[in-house]
């Protein structure tokens, strides 16, 4: 028999049994969204909350949340997506590697991105053979 059944355990008892078992759980903190891609639609998972459970066999990741039902492609978070600029979809990420490794402006950065269709890699190249 566990120790403390019946009787239920306090958080402190689970907590140290969890770890004996192996068993370590994380809340993720600052999850905005999440997304699961159907074949013919996607779930969009709102103010989600989200915790990992990760044990010996592998780990689980429960979610919980306001459910909507979306059509495909309809990922409407700017942030998580990058921002359309020219056509040409600039990630908040890729401005900010371009600006960092070449001592750029932003404005500067994005131009280069949508130059070389979005790459970082040969945004930063041209800014660099430009000099």
């Amino acid at each position: 028999m566990i120790p403390g059944m019946g009787r239920g355990l306090n958080p402190r008892q689970l907590k140290m049994l969890m770890k004996r078992l192996g068993i370590e759980v994380e809340e993720l903190e600052g999850v905005k969204r999440v997304i699961i891609v159907k074949e013919d639609c996607e779930l969009h998972v709102e103010d989600p909350s989200v915790t990992i459970m990760r044990t010996p066999e592998g780990e689980t990741i429960q979610v919980a949340g306001k459910l909507k039902e979306m059509p495909l492609g309809s990922r409407e978070d700017a942030e998580r997506e990058g921002k359309r600029e020219g056509g040409v979809e600039v990630p908040e990420e890729d401005i900010q590697l371009v600006m960092d490794q070449t001592g750029v402006s932003r404005e500067r950065a994005i131009e280069a991105l949508k130059a070389t269709s979005g790459s970082p890699a040969e945004a930063i190249l041209k800014i660099m053979e430009e000099g």
